[in-house]
């Protein structure tokens, strides 16, 4: 039976399917009501379908992502989603045929590699390198340098599914009357109305010089990003707008940063258990605090 539940496609650094439980309570709106739902940082999806999943009577539903072949991927399978299919089949076959033979792995991973680096094919040849990489590289990790070149290593995964047909296929569905943006987040404030939602999932704040996981395009979101994001949710509490923001926890790293505390002192900061499940230390992996900033 085709899967109904649409669910995140890719693996992502800083997805927040752990944290639905904690999101939900902070949602100002029934699940029969009628509402707008903004999400200017997309990344996986998680929060985004499960929205879409929960909430049947959405007037208006808008994501955006500056990351430009992330936001390709679901154009690709909105649009596209057979021939996206095909494609992976073909990605899994050939792949999967390798899985005696190291070497031969490799090769055939940095050739993918550098055939989604040269950017040169088609959106849907694109998306399906993509899923292909994401599935098969080290720990699922999105990571571009800046010259935007993918560069995360082959992983260990011996036979990874590369192609969830009915996954992509119910995630084409949920994508159907959804607006997909690739701009700056300050351009979604022209898609607000009065009675809607924003949730924000911007790059986390490192908890240190070498937590960073920003990577997610060439352009880096730093202090003076996170300070215009705090802006923006002003302006948005200033037009009647709500809003929920989630963020990393610098305090819980270091109780004298108090960064945050002091940048949404006039908001409610709550702060909820998390864990962070892509480190290239394992011994960095595990319980944490994260940031759920609400409005009201």
């Amino acid at each position: 039976m085709e899967n109904k539940i649409a669910r995140p496609f890719l693996k992502w650094a800083g997805g927040k399917s752990q944290l639905l439980k904690e999101i939900s309570l902070k949602f100002p709106f029934n699940k029969d009501d009628s509402f707008s739902y903004i999400e200017p940082f997309v990344g996986s999806g998680a929060v985004l379908f499960w929205v879409l999943n929960n909430y049947p009577m959405l007037d208006k539903i808008v994501v955006n992502d500056i990351n430009k072949d992330l936001m390709d991927s679901y154009k690709t399978i909105k649009k596209d989603v057979e021939k996206l299919i095909n494609i992976l089949k073909e990605y899994e076959k050939e792949y999967f045929s390798l899985s005696d033979n190291d070497e031969k792995k490799k090769e055939y991973y940095y050739e993918k590699r550098n055939l989604f680096n040269k950017r040169v094919s088609s959106k849907t040849v694109q998306t399906a390198l993509l899923i292909f990489l994401n599935k098969t590289c080290f720990n699922g990790l999105y990571r571009v340098n800046k010259k935007n070149e993918f560069n995360v290593p082959i992983g260990s995964y011996k036979k990874p599914l590369i192609c969830d047909e009915s996954n992509l296929r119910s995630v084409s569905r949920a994508l159907e009357n959804v607006v997909l943006l690739n701009s700056d987040f300050e351009k979604t404030l022209k898609y607000a109305d009065q009675n809607c939602l924003f949730y924000f999932d911007p790059p986390y704040k490192p908890l240190s010089p070498t937590s960073s996981f920003n990577s997610y395009s060439k352009a880096q979101f730093d202090d003076l990003e996170q300070i215009r994001l705090k802006k923006f949710c002003d302006k948005l509490s200033q037009t009647g707008c709500r809003w929920i923001l989630s963020n990393s926890d610098v305090k819980g790293k270091n109780p004298e940063d108090n960064f945050f505390d002091e940048l949404f002192n006039k908001y409610q900061i709550n702060r909820v258990p998390a864990k962070r499940f892509i480190n290239s230390d394992p011994a960095k992996r595990g319980e944490l605090t994260e940031l759920l900033i609400t409005d009201k």
